[in-house]
């Protein structure tokens, strides 16, 4: 087989110390090619559903750090931007809906929606904000999709709202730029592809089971895509930036998988 006539980027650069793999060949031989893909070795999530640090070493952390890396060019390599996400029958849809956040929902501090403004900024021509009212009277599409989080529970949603896309194109975005970056009224940040932003089925919802979204689960502005795992569809956005640089997200400075596909 030919070998590549450079190191790859993303080996080590001092290599991987082999007591490593000692102390977790269990793990690896769990690991099949299919759940690499797949996005299932993340750092992030381990941690998550373990609810612990995965090992103490730096050298265990740098090498699981590695891989992650590793798995979301994958991912963003193999995603196919007009394959649907499965949809579901409306007498399926859980209400309401279930909350999720870094934080208890006792401590979601309501958005006033009368002061609610969306800001633009980046590679868009027309950076007017945008109101709620605004955003109220552009065309709606509807997805009845199934929410999946990292931690291991899912559940199917009705959600509607602007298409992402669309909306893009209406306020002069660059959609061959990289990414669309959203802040968040508790601080929350994310950042998707333009290839997910643009995906048929990733919408800025403003409604779940055809009702006004509430505050406890991202009144008046949150994003919904089909095609990635719960934590990515930031909720309260307050403002969205179109770019070529990539901008940290809030888990993926902790080490969580950046592209989180599904």
């Amino acid at each position: 087989m030919a070998r590549s006539p450079s190191p790859s980027i993303f080996r080590p650069k001092q290599g991987v110390d082999q007591s490593v793999m000692d102390e977790n060949r269990k793990l690896v031989r769990d690991i099949n090619r299919r759940n690499l893909l797949r996005g299932t070795l993340s750092l992030g999530a381990l941690t998550m559903l373990t609810g612990c640090t995965v090992s103490d070493t730096d050298t265990v952390q740098s090498f699981l750090r590695t891989i992650s890396a590793f798995n979301d060019k994958v991912q963003e390599a193999i995603f196919r931007p007009h394959h649907l996400a499965p949809t579901y029958r409306e007498d399926q849809v859980v209400k309401p809906p279930r909350f999720n956040a870094y934080y208890d929902v006792e401590d979601v501090k309501p958005v006033d929606g009368a002061s609610w403004k969306l800001e633009l900024a980046g590679l868009i021509q027309d950076k007017r904000p945008w109101t709620a009212q605004q955003i109220y009277q552009l065309p709606e599409e509807e997805l009845i999709v199934r929410h999946i989080c990292v931690e291991g529970w899912d559940y199917i949603g009705q959600w509607s709202g602007v298409n992402l896309g669309q909306f893009l194109k209406r306020i002069g975005a660059d959609t061959t730029a990289k990414y669309v970056s959203f802040k968040c009224a508790d601080d929350y940040t994310e950042t998707l592809d333009m290839a997910t932003a643009l995906h048929p089925q990733t919408i800025l919802a403003t409604k779940y089971a055809r009702e006004p979204i509430t505050d406890p689960f991202g009144f008046p502005l949150r994003l919904r895509s089909a095609t990635k795992l719960g934590f990515k569809n930031a909720k309260w956005i307050t403002a969205m930036e179109v770019t070529n640089t990539f901008i940290p997200t809030f888990w993926s400075k902790q080490g969580f998988n950046w592209f989180a596909g599904i």
